[in-house]
């Protein structure tokens, strides 16, 4: 009978552990498949983190996410770019820092980490040598799932990286990546502000009435690639209000955006202004 109560002990304590939620300072660090040893230890070494968990992430599963939205060619064959996540306090938000990256900024992986469900943790994305950080994504999501040991919707996942990548490809042809990354944060916040979806044309006079407010110029093709991951993001079931304030670089600025009265009013207002206007035309009539 002891032996029964003592093995039922250990299976209980054994699913508690599994079933527990992150605690802060838990860390997950993810290496490129295709690393070599020394590569791996350089890696760990500036990571600095001895005691955290370690996963691999692979060419396959950056090709996963990022096939159709970036050239193969671009995406290349080897698994190189490495993380590491730890998770932080409840509500300190996202911060991450890069090094080695020279396509994505970190306020666009702090925006797609949003959009991917991510929340409080402080993330470091790192190469050997110079890679464009577009798979850092995928590794830094994969360390983020094994940390919580919650799987992040695959949808979100999707969405998340098609963001990045047309933050970073607007970001490359305005020469400003930090403009590109507020510009999705502004448009976000637009959204946040919505009752109901917006339509085609209702989010391309929102995005140039947002660019126009920051002395951006788009192209009608930057516009179309802006729209086409704004619907993708209106179809996502966040609460925007939240996600936006885990993103740390634009923290303090968020709720202006969310105060703002810009020219793209929300959805309802339009609504009620116009029946204003026709109550008002029908009134004049019997006077």
């Amino acid at each position: 009978m002891k032996k029964l109560f003592l093995l039922v002990l250990l299976f209980l304590l054994s699913t508690t552990t599994v079933l527990a939620d992150a605690a802060p300072g838990d860390t997950v660090i993810t290496l490129g498949n295709d690393l070599k040893q020394a590569q791996k230890d350089q890696l760990l070494g500036k990571f600095n983190a001895p005691n955290a968990q370690t996963v691999t992430v692979t060419n396959e599963e950056e090709h996963k996410y990022l096939d159709g939205l970036l050239s193969k060619n671009l995406i290349g064959k080897r698994a190189i770019s490495s993380a590491m996540i730890q998770i932080a306090e409840p509500g300190k938000g996202i911060s991450v820092e890069t090094n080695n990256i020279t396509w994505v900024s970190k306020a666009m992986y702090e925006n797609a980490l949003a959009t991917a469900g991510v929340k409080d943790a402080i993330v470091r994305v790192d190469a050997p040598f110079p890679v464009s950080g577009t798979a850092g994504l995928t590794g830094v999501m994969k360390a983020y799932e094994t940390a919580t040991g919650k799987k992040i919707d695959e949808n979100q996942k999707k969405v998340a990286n098609e963001e990045m990548v047309t933050t970073a490809a607007i970001g490359q042809q305005i020469g400003d990546k930090e403009k590109a990354a507020e510009l999705l944060t502004r448009l976000k916040a637009e959204l946040a502000k919505q009752t109901g979806n917006l339509t085609d044309d209702q989010l391309r006079q929102v995005i140039t009435n947002v660019a126009g407010q920051m002395g951006l110029t788009l192209s009608d093709s930057e516009i179309d690639s802006l729209v086409s991951v704004l619907r993708k993001i209106q179809g996502l079931n966040i609460d925007w209000n939240k996600a936006l304030d885990q993103i740390t670089s634009y923290k303090g600025e968020v709720q202006t955006f969310l105060n703002s009265n810009p020219e793209a009013k929300g959805l309802v207002q339009e609504i009620l202004t116009f029946l204003q206007g026709l109550i008002n035309q029908a009134l004049g009539w019997f006077k």
